[in-house]
């Protein structure tokens, strides 16, 4: 059996913050304003493993109100999501993540935040695709006021 599930998150850009995306620091003037690191692309990653999972959503397992969670790396987050989704006999497929953010431009960083979600998933890099985009300056995004990351995750009983 398969499943598919889909993640969307947003986060504010704000100075004196690092900026963390799939893991990986990028050098940018702003960073994402969050209770965890704020990594707005493994937060959607996240939910997207959930929700295939019909395990609910990331705020729902780690609360903003959870002082556990306070600064939190987004890598340890995902590596307990994975937990639970095979936990429940679940593997994972293939996962695809699109970053939306007029900057900083995130070509360069790709190949590394693709090797960090793999690593932290236990899959093999080609399961894990990474793409970025900008709105052409429409939007938050366009305004680089936040940026925003879609995902989607395809899970199988991992008993097959």
């Amino acid at each position: 059996m398969y499943r598919i599930g889909q993640g969307y998150d947003v986060h504010k850009l704000v100075e004196d913050r690092d900026l963390w995306l799939c893991g990986v620091k990028v050098p940018h003037s702003h960073g994402l304003l969050g209770h965890s690191d704020a990594d707005v692309a493994i937060h959607a990653l996240c939910d997207a493993l959930l929700g295939a999972a019909a395990l609910r959503d990331i705020g729902y397992h780690f609360p903003d109100s959870d002082q556990r969670y306070k600064g939190v790396d987004s890598k340890v987050l995902l590596s307990e999501v994975v937990r639970l989704i095979k936990e429940k006999g679940w593997a994972i497929g293939n996962v695809d993540v699109t970053i939306i953010a007029q900057a900083p431009k995130l070509k360069n960083h790709i190949e590394t935040m693709r090797a960090t979600l793999a690593k932290v998933m236990g899959v093999d890099l080609e399961s894990v695709s990474v793409k970025a985009t900008t709105t052409e300056q429409l939007g938050f995004e366009g305004r680089q006021e936040g940026i925003s990351a879609m995902a989607v995750a395809m899970i199988y009983n991992g008993a097959q």
